[in-house]
């Protein structure tokens, strides 16, 4: 199916089917990333532990700049499926440049101060030793990927804007396939230790990197960058940002607050801090389909209020919303029937009883509140499409720094429910936040398109 075969299929195809071909591609693709980073710290683990704490101890501070490039991922996906829904292709085409533009230049920028800054950051994080010498030097690495990564990023945007969920994914499992046959040839073979795990991850982006140039400015049937466009526009720069920035902040700011929770669940022991981490993997897979489902409907969404098709995107959030909630009963009823089994698979029960039997209980808890995730992610999707990312912001944010932290402050100096307590909290936290979403989505400012603010110039 071309890409004008696909617009008309969001605009007028049955919408059960619309939304299970888009998130597809995107489910796979998610799952592939995450075998992918099973097998990368599989390589890693073979160096020890130290190396493996220092992949994971610099991970926030990648996420805090990955942020950026997402944030523009999203305000470039609504503002083009919008354009695309109200058949302005060339307006699309001048949005994608000026996505692509700023994403070179954040990217070059954050590259060079993020590098020369590293040893400073990792100091202020309290490293030492070899922790510090690791750490830095993975994450000086790491840092040189991000141009190549946002570049990346706005081709994904694009082509999801227009319903292509399929070329993004294939590209990531080639990039994937590419670094788990370099990491052991790089990390071993050629003794760069910690350094080739990063470095392959770099070379995997950039193996395919002209492929992704040459079709963001050849592929003249479809959104592209024409050249005559590649000229910093102030009014769509700022329309930009408008989407954008909430979404940094957003995601900025729920990083933040993951680092917090994760001091909180530390206090409790090593035990519930493992517990945690092995509970939160398997739920990861079992979250996939609504992560796809809640990406695919921001695609969904925009082109159809471009279209102004505002009741055809009710039926897709509304569809998504029963599809999401029908895969995550499922899923949770099975996690929660099956939890102290699920959770043997991931640890030896001779050697650790404790981890099995905290594991088991936050899989229980934590399974029964699967469907609100999964409405979680649909709220985000369409909050993201109609590209009002303030709300998506405020759900973001709120869930963690106004709910389930204070919660958990709550539940830690009031009562002596335990590590419990921050299961519980997590699940209350998700619910609330839900029921605020809800609320806004009803209240139905979501439906005003985001290109009524560009100019055609």
């Amino acid at each position: 199916m071309n890409h004008l075969g696909k617009t008309e299929f969001i605009l007028n195809g049955d919408m059960k089917k619309v939304i299970i071909v888009l998130s597809v591609p995107i489910m796979f693709n998610n799952l592939i990333q995450t075998l992918y980073s099973l097998a990368d710290m599989y390589w890693v683990s073979k160096l020890g532990s130290i190396e493996v704490a220092s992949t994971g101890f610099v991970w926030p501070v990648l996420f805090l700049i990955l942020s950026i490039g997402m944030g523009l991922t999203i305000a470039g996906t609504s503002l083009i499926s919008q354009y695309l829904g109200s058949k302005e292709k060339n307006q699309a085409n001048k949005i994608a440049s000026q996505i692509f533009l700023v994403a070179i230049i954040l990217g070059l920028i954050l590259s060079i101060i993020g590098y020369i800054s590293t040893p400073y950051v990792i100091k202020l994080m309290g490293a030492n030793s070899q922790l510090y010498s690791y750490s830095c030097k993975y994450l000086s690495i790491m840092f040189l990927d991000i141009p190549c990564y946002f570049i990346f990023l706005v081709f994904g945007a694009i082509r999801q804007a227009e319903g292509d969920t399929f070329s993004p994914m294939l590209l990531n499992i080639i990039g994937a396939i590419t670094n788990v046959i370099l990491d052991p040839i790089l990390i071993f073979k050629f003794h760069m230790g910690i350094g080739g795990a990063a470095i392959a991850t770099i070379i995997s982006k950039v193996i395919y990197m002209p492929y992704v140039i040459f079709l963001l400015f050849m592929s003249l049937e479809r959104v592209h960058i024409p050249i005559k466009f590649l000229r910093l526009k102030r009014n769509l720069i700022l329309t930009i940002l408008k989407v954008a920035v909430p979404t940094c902040i957003g995601q900025s700011f729920s990083s933040l607050g993951f680092i917090f929770l994760n001091s909180f669940i530390v206090s409790y022991g090593n035990d519930t801090m493992a517990a945690f981490n092995i509970g939160n993997n398997i739920n990861s897979i079992v979250m996939m389909p609504a992560l796809g489902i809640g990406t695919a409907l921001a695609s969904v969404v925009g082109q159809n209020l471009g279209g102004n098709r505002i009741d055809r995107a009710k039926l897709a959030f509304k569809t998504a919303l029963c599809l999401s909630t029908i895969i995550l009963v499922i899923g949770g009823s099975f996690l929660f029937l099956f939890a102290g089994n699920v959770i043997k698979i991931f640890v030896p029960e001779a050697k650790d009883m404790e981890v099995i039997i905290q594991g088991k209980y936050y899989l229980k808890i934590i399974s029964a509140g699967l469907p609100l995730m999964g409405i979680f992610q649909v709220l985000i999707g369409i909050f993201q499409g109609s590209g009002h990312t303030i709300y998506s912001m405020i759900m973001e944010m709120g869930r963690l720094w106004f709910i389930r932290l204070p919660l958990i402050l709550f539940f830690k100096n009031y009562t002596n429910w335990g590590s419990p307590s921050v299961w519980y909290s997590m699940m209350i936290s998700n619910g609330i936040i839900c029921l605020i979403g809800i609320i806004i989505y009803y209240k139905g400012a979501w439906q005003k398109k985001i290109i009524k603010m560009t100019n055609t110039c």
